[in-house]
């Protein structure tokens, strides 16, 4: 039976972390867009936000005003148990 690459990412300790990013338009500074961002990555260091926002920062033109994040693991410890053995019925 294999599983799906999410779930075995859920396993080793990721979460769902969705970031608000304000950011000013290239060309018409004072005007703020949105943009919403979400992926699994791991709290409190959350490498794939700042991989992310690094992207952003090196590569687009719309320079960053702020972000705003939330995180969600979904799966933790005791919502989820080994199953050590069978029982067989009849």
């Amino acid at each position: 039976m294999r599983v799906s690459p999410e779930f075995e990412r859920q396993m080793r300790g990721y979460g769902m972390t969705t970031a608000h990013i304000l950011y000013h338009m290239p060309d018409f500074h004072s005007v703020l867009q949105t943009y919403v961002w979400q992926d699994y990555d791991i709290a409190p260091d959350f490498p794939a936000l700042k991989k992310f926002l690094d992207f952003w920062e090196a590569h687009l033109d719309g320079p960053l005003h702020s972000v705003r994040y939330a995180h969600k693991s979904l799966i933790g410890p005791s919502e989820w148990r080994a199953i050590d053995g069978e029982f067989h019925l009849h």
